[in-house]
């Protein structure tokens, strides 16, 4: 008896051993997936989808001191270009424009050379290692800029200058328009690289608000439009859910002059609070982020694979968010000779590349 009951202990231990062997070597698996993943996607994210390798067109002073490469003289000191720095170009989609360049109605039509659909919301989004910080640059969708301008045909005419939110109408409204945005943004930003684009349909609003459990805000302006449910008014408390959130950042007093400008703030504030509530949701459960991905994949262009997301979710979440850190170019909107046109303050936006991309040398 004694021996046969050393057996089934021998047994039973075996098996637990066993058991315990097979989670240590699933959870050893899934830390190396993991761990493989966000070093795939580092390395993915270094390379530029820009398109173009002209260096960055910082104007530098004038010195005497011999200056290494990505160097530059500012403000009697010598930066260097933080070359760790991640930017993804984060585009919002308007595919139901109707939009007029050189007295031509372009409309968007699916898988066409020219009608990609208009970049509503233009967002830059820097990934800073060094300092653990994530900064957010907004774009005005009507800063002039220089684009480049195909025909119907998908010939290329040259470069005009035009509202920069046109330039994803040139292409076929996938990646095509996708990466000749991004050329037209990092242009406009004096050739700073950009490790990678998103484009999202302002269709995906509503699924992408709901999936963090909605956003919730101070109002800003007001917002009355008894035919799509809008009722708001300046210092309101909301929580936006569905339709109401996509009406939020879409719509706009075209009549008013400057009606892009408040609409552009609006759309700041509720970026602020849909990335710190969905920082938030994803600290508690990382299936919050990884729903949202998946959500957004339905309505979206993109080159950030599974690996770059796994490598972005799992940096961004110990990094440093502040909304004063969404930053507004500095500018003045006029009237156009039909439509309104943003002229942003150049030395404005050498100063911000500088403070967000360069290091001073100690």
């Amino acid at each position: 008896m004694l021996e046969k009951k050393e057996t089934v202990e021998k047994k039973k231990i075996g098996l637990g051993f066993i058991i315990f062997a097979l989670l240590l070597i699933l959870i050893v698996a899934l830390v190396g997936v993991v761990f493989f993943l966000r070093e795939s996607g580092k390395k993915t994210l270094a390379h530029t989808v820009t398109l173009t390798s002209e260096p960055i067109a910082i104007d530098i002073a004038e010195t005497t001191e011999e200056l290494k490469d990505n160097q530059i003289i500012y403000n009697d000191a010598v930066y260097q270009l933080n070359e760790d720095i991640v930017t993804i170009l984060v585009m919002g989609i308007d595919k139901e424009s109707v939009y007029e360049i050189g007295g031509q109605s372009w409309e968007y039509m699916e898988g066409s050379n020219t009608n990609g659909g208009q970049a509503d919301a233009l967002f830059l989004v820097v990934l800073n290692p060094h300092s653990k910080k994530v900064d957010v640059v907004a774009i005005n969708r009507n800063s002039m800029a220089i684009i480049d301008v195909f025909d119907k045909n998908g010939r290329y005419k040259g470069v005009q200058l035009h509202q920069i939110a046109l330039q994803h109408g040139f292409g076929d409204g996938k990646e095509q328009s996708c990466e000749r945005q991004v050329k037209a943004v990092s242009r406009m930003f004096y050739n700073i690289p950009i490790n990678a684009y998103a484009a999202i349909s302002m269709d995906a609003i509503p699924d992408m608000n709901d999936a963090i459990g909605g956003v919730t805000l101070i109002a800003p302006d007001e917002i009355v439009y008894p035919e799509y449910n809008m009722d708001i008014h300046p210092g309101d408390e909301v929580t936006l859910k569905g339709e109401q959130a996509y009406w939020f950042l879409r719509l706009r007093y075209e009549d008013e002059a400057g009606s892009s400008d408040v609409r552009l703030a609006r759309q700041k504030l509720y970026l602020s609070k849909f990335l710190a509530t969905a920082k938030e949701e994803s600290k508690a459960d990382i299936r919050v982020a990884v729903n949202l991905y998946n959500t957004l994949s339905k309505y979206m262009v993109t080159s950030i694979g599974v690996d770059s997301f796994t490598y972005i979710v799992t940096e961004i979440v110990n990094y440093d968010f502040d909304p004063d850190n969404i930053i507004t170019l500095q500018g003045q909107t006029v009237m156009g000779e039909k439509y309104e046109e943003f002229k942003y303050d150049y030395e404005a936006l050498q100063e911000l590349i500088i403070k967000l991309y360069y290091e001073p040398l100690t």
